[in-house]
C-alpha cells in the first residue's frame, strides 16, 4: 500500500469510517449511450486492473446500437434503462436507485464514462486513498485520445494542463470528474438523505437531473455535507476528444453553463465561494481577452501596423511562456505549436467565446439545454 500523509491540519470537515482494504468492494457502472464502437475499450481497461472491480454494470440507456450486446459478450451484466428522459444522470440514477440499498459500509461505487478507459492502477489507487476514511472520493486526471485534427490537438494540450494543476495542488480538484469517479457508498446514501431532507437541491436521488452538469452538481453536494474529496495523481484514465469545433462549443457550453447554474442552485456558502471567485476571474478573463483583440484591430486599422503598449506586449510574453511550459509532458513538438501564439490564441479565443455566451444565457434564464 502507498503511503499517505499522517497528520493532517484540521480544515472542518468530517470523514467517513475506515475501510479494510481487503474487505472492499468495487461495483463498477459504466453509463453508455450509442458506445458501440468505444465500449469493449472501457470494459477491458476494468478487467485490465491490478484490482478489478468486484462487479461491472454496464447502463444502456435508450441505446439504437449494439452496445448492449458487446457488453454481453464481453461478460458484463448489462442494466437497460425505461423511459429515461434525462440522459447520464437519470440512466445513473435508475441503477443507483436500486443498488445502494444493499451496500454496505465497505463498499465502493465507481462511476467511468463509456468513451473513458482507465489506466491500469486507477482501482487500488482509488482504494487505498479511500480505505482511511479521509476522503468520501476521488476522481481521475485525464489525458485525451488520439483523433480530431488540430482541435483534437488543443484539447489534449488542455487535458495535460488541467492534470498539470491538480498534481501542483497535490490532488486538489474543484470537480470529481464525471469520466471517472470512485465514490464510498456511505457517500451517495448520504447525498440521498440529505436530498430527502431538504438539505440538498433536488429530487431524493444520488443525482440532481435538473442540471446539465450533474458531477459538478454532486461534487457541490458532498462538499456540502462536510466530506472531502481528492484528485490522486495515481488515478490517471485517457478519455475522448470531441472530434469537431462544433461538437467541442456545444460541450464546453454545456459544462460552464451548467456550473453557472449549479452554484446558483447553491447560493453564496463557505463551499462556493471559491467556485464564485473563479467565475468572476472568468469574466474578467473574457473582457480582458476581447479587450487585447480589440487593440491589436485597432492598431492595424488605425496605426497601419502591429504597434503594442508595452503592457499588452509583456501579456504576450507571458501568455506565449505559459503555454509552452505547461504542454511539456507532451513533448517538443506539441511545446513548439504552443509556441505559435496565434495558433494558441485561436484556442482561447474560442474557449472565451463559449464562456461569453454561458454568462448570456445564464444571465437572461435562457432553457437549460443539453
Amino acid at each position: 500500500m502507498r503511503r499517505r500523509p499522517g497528520a493532517h491540519r484540521y480544515d472542518g470537515k468530517t470523514g467517513l469510517p475506515p475501510a479494510p482494504i481487503h474487505r472492499m468492494r468495487v461495483t463498477a457502472l459504466v453509463p453508455a449511450h450509442d458506445e458501440a464502437g468505444q465500449i469493449a475499450e472501457s470494459i477491458a481497461s476494468l478487467r485490465a486492473q491490478t484490482r478489478p472491480p468486484d462487479r461491472l454494470v454496464v447502463i444502456a440507456d435508450n441505446c439504437t446500437d449494439a452496445t448492449a450486446a458487446i457488453a454481453r459478450s464481453l461478460g458484463a451484466e448489462v442494466f437497460e434503462t425505461s423511459g429515461n428522459a434525462h440522459k447520464k444522470a437519470g440512466a445513473l440514477n435508475q441503477v443507483l436507485d436500486r443498488l445502494l440499498g444493499f451496500l454496505g459500509p465497505f463498499d465502493v461505487v465507481l462511476v467511468l464514462d463509456a468513451d473513458s478507459a482507465l489506466d491500469p492502477g486507477f482501482v487500488q489507487a482509488g482504494l487505498e486513498w479511500l480505505a482511511g476514511g479521509r476522503y468520501a472520493a476521488v476522481g481521475g486526471t485525464f489525458t485525451g485520445k488520439d483523433g480530431g485534427g488540430l482541435v483534437g490537438a488543443f484539447q489534449r494540450n488542455e487535458y495535460v494542463r488541467y492534470a498539470r494543476d491538480v498534481r501542483r495542488l497535490k490532488g486538489k480538484a474543484l470537480v470529481l470528474t464525471g469520466t471517472a469517479t470512485m465514490f464510498r457508498a456511505l457517500t451517495l446514501q448520504l447525498v440521498v438523505r440529505a436530498r430527502n431532507e431538504g438539505r440538498l437541491p433536488g429530487a431524493a436521488h444520488v443525482y440532481d437531473v435538473r442540471v446539465l452538469t450533474e458531477d459538478n452538481e454532486l461534487t457541490l453536494a458532498i462538499l456540502h455535507l462536510g466530506l472531502r474529496i481528492l484528485a490522486p495523481k495515481e488515478c490517471t484514465l485517457t478519455t475522448e476528444v470531441m472530434p469537431t469545433w462544433r461538437d467541442l462549443f456545444r460541450q464546453r457550453l454545456r459544462w460552464k453553463r451548467g456550473a453557472l447554474e449549479n452554484l446558483t442552485d447553491y447560493g453564496w456558502t463557505k463551499v462556493t465561494r471559491e467556485y464564485w471567485g473563479r467565475q468572476l476571474l472568468s469574466l474578467v478573463g473574457v473582457i480582458v481577452v476581447f479587450v487585447y483583440l480589440a487593440t491589436i484591430v485597432w492598431s492595424f486599422a488605425v496605426a497601419g501596423g502591429l504597434r503594442m503598449h508595452p503592457l499588452w506586449a509583456a501579456i504576450t510574453v507571458i501568455f506565449a511562456v505559459e503555454r509552452v511550459v505547461t504542454v511539456r509532458a507532451r513533448g517538443p513538438a506539441q511545446m513548439l505549436l504552443a509556441g505559435l501564439l496565434v495558433v494558441e490564441m485561436v484556442f482561447d479565443v474560442f474557449l472565451q467565446i463559449v464562456q461569453a455566451k454561458a454568462f448570456w444565457e445564464a444571465a437572461w434564464r435562457r432553457e437549460r439545454k443539453w
